[in-house]
């Protein structure tokens, strides 16, 4: 039978999310599956592949993941059926810190993203680009700048380690996802399935739900529950996604550069 403790947070660290949820739009509670519990996660949940939707995501640093050491994070995606979009992201961030005049921005969003024994806000702006212009900029046909908004820019240029600008950066990927959303009956919330697919076989099972940050601590107790009674395994080390391939393809392309 799989564990199903997890890390607790600290009264220190409770408090500040407690604080920290007051000041976000949103929160999002997440949960990586180990690698050798996602068949039977998948089985348990009766998830279908076939129903997924495929993403194909870029992710934008330098060689030695520079803007990843300042907290800052550039991507851009092609989703199936739906075109493409581009962010930029600081993380992680203090609400009550940030510019008001970002806070006003509707392409502007601050999250709580909340795992098993720890948490951490970031805030994202988002922007719109072509799908051919995404392919375009990854084949290195268009500058990267041009995937971002005017105001992408500008959060991109105060915040990005100096001297370096967005047709500085080096195209890391692209991975595939298989993003799949679906309500249990038993739930009766949406949860998502997102799997990340590396080059070398290897996978990143994501389950997540997203609510309002005053019913956080509710839904993460029912959203518990509900895994716990399908076997899901909830002890597990957590691992960031964006991270985890931001080094796989930083060390892909230092071996291309050896």
């Amino acid at each position: 039978m799989p564990a199903t403790s997890a890390p607790a947070l600290s009264d220190e660290e409770f408090a500040r999310l407690v604080e920290t949820l007051k000041e976000a739009d949103s929160v999002e509670l997440k949960l990586t599956v180990p690698e050798p519990h996602q068949r039977s996660t998948v089985a348990a949940l009766e998830l279908d592949p076939l129903e997924a939707q495929i993403r194909q995501v870029f992710f934008f640093d330098t060689p030695d993941l520079a803007l990843d050491a300042h907290g800052v994070v550039a991507r851009a995606r092609r989703i199936q059926g739906k075109g493409a979009d581009s962010i930029v992201k600081l993380r992680p961030v203090t609400p009550s810190e940030l510019p008001a005049e970002l806070r006003r921005s509707g392409a502007f969003r601050v999250e709580v993203d909340a795992l098993p024994g720890g948490f951490v806000c970031s805030g994202t702006l988002k922007g719109t680009p072509d799908q051919a212009d995404v392919l375009r900029a990854a084949k290195g046909q268009l500058p990267l700048r041009k995937l971002f908004s005017k105001e992408q820019r500008q959060l991109f240029a105060i915040h990005a380690p100096e001297g370096i600008g967005l047709d500085d950066l080096t195209v890391l990927g692209p991975i595939f996802v298989l993003k799949l959303r679906f309500v249990p009956p038993r739930l009766e919330r949406r949860l998502v399935a997102e799997t990340w697919l590396y080059p070398d076989g290897s996978r990143i099972l994501e389950l997540s739900t997203r609510c309002e940050t005053t019913e956080a601590f509710q839904v993460a107790a029912e959203t518990r529950a509900f895994l716990v009674r399908h076997g899901v395994d909830l002890s597990g080390e957590q691992e960031t996604k964006t991270r985890r391939a931001l080094e796989y393809f930083a060390a892909e392309q230092a071996e291309v550069e050896a």
